[in-house]
This record gives C-alpha cells, structure tokens and sequence, in this order.
C-alpha cells in the first residue's frame, strides 16, 4: 500500500472523531516517522483546514518532525523538578552512551516529578534514574 492511502486510512479511522488533528498527526508521526509537507497537506485537506493551520500545529510541538529518524529515540526530561533532583549531572554520560546510534531528546516534564530523573522510550516510562540505569537504558535502545 502506498502512503497516500495509508494516509486516507489514517484519516478515516478518526472520522467523526471531535477535534482529531492532534490524534491524527500522533498516528502519521508514528507510522511514517514524521509528518512531512505531503502529509500536513493530505491532512489539511481532508480536515478542511489550511495548511498554514496544520503546519502551526506540527511546528509548535516538538513530538512531531518533518523528517524520519531511524535512530531509537531516549526522551531524557529535563525539567526543573528533574534539574533538582539531579538529571543534569547525568546527561554527559548519557550523552556519551547515545553517541550516534540513539537520538537523545530534551523533554520537559513526563509527570513523574517526585521520582525523577525522568526518561521514556516509547511509551515505557523509566523512574528515579542515575547515571548506571541511564547508561543501561541508553545502551538497550
């Protein structure tokens, strides 16, 4: 199947569904690796929306990108409450560990304030890290 009608299928599947460009755009992200100027076209059109609109949308979170990496990607939170409790320590050791092999991805709070540091691959949440588990983590993706 080709991507243009994997995109309609994407689509179809949130018909009716209220409010359905963030979903959409967190499937065509998953599926493709990232959501493109083709995609954010497709998309606009069959919502009805400008692509001016879907475009804002894709460039203001940082979830979304315009073009595919392979690479494993190991979300490291970097948020005040993880800053206290230490992260900033870690990131030259995780830095070192993802090399070029794993993109390491600055986020800002995973909701796991009280037990940080913080990282998620996927959509596994990884708690009360330290440089060891990091590393670990790193070196698994």
């Amino acid at each position: 199947m080709n991507r243009s009608a994997r995109l309609v299928e994407i689509v179809a599947a949130h018909a009716g569904r209220e409010g359905p460009l963030l979903p959409l755009l967190h499937e065509v992200q998953a599926e493709f690796g990232c959501v493109d100027g083709e995609a954010e076209a497709q998309l606009a059109h069959a919502l009805n929306l400008s692509r001016a609109e879907v475009h804002g949308v894709v460039s203001f979170y940082h979830d979304f990108t315009a073009t595919a990496d392979p690479r494993p990607c190991v979300q490291l939170c970097r948020a005040e409450a993880c800053q206290a409790r230490g992260v900033e320590a870690l990131v030259p050791a995780a830095q070192a560990a993802a090399g070029g092999r794993v993109k390491l991805h600055d986020v800002y709070c995973l909701g796991l304030c009280s037990v940080g540091p913080n990282a998620r691959v996927g959509d596994q949440l990884y708690a009360r890290l330290d440089q060891g588990s990091l590393v670990e983590l790193i070196e698994r993706a």
